[in-house]
């Protein structure tokens, strides 16, 4: 079983990734690119979503990574 740091190390992972995805497609965004408004709203909504898991098992992303 995984312990609970181990968990959190895995969902501020995730966090930067979808980040990471979310600054991509606001770039296509700016660019034109069909969908990516879209996108970039479902990956900063799912990037929340990962942001408060992280609050409420008493840990926060780190906004520098």
């Amino acid at each position: 079983m995984t312990d609970l740091s181990d968990l959190i190390a895995q969902l501020q992972s995730i966090e930067e990734q979808l980040r990471d995805l979310a600054f991509d497609r606001l770039r296509d965004r700016a660019d034109g690119v069909d969908g990516a408004k879209e996108d970039e709203k479902r990956l900063e909504q799912a990037r929340r979503a990962v942001a408060r898991a992280l609050k409420a098992l008493g840990s926060e992303p780190d906004p520098f990574s």
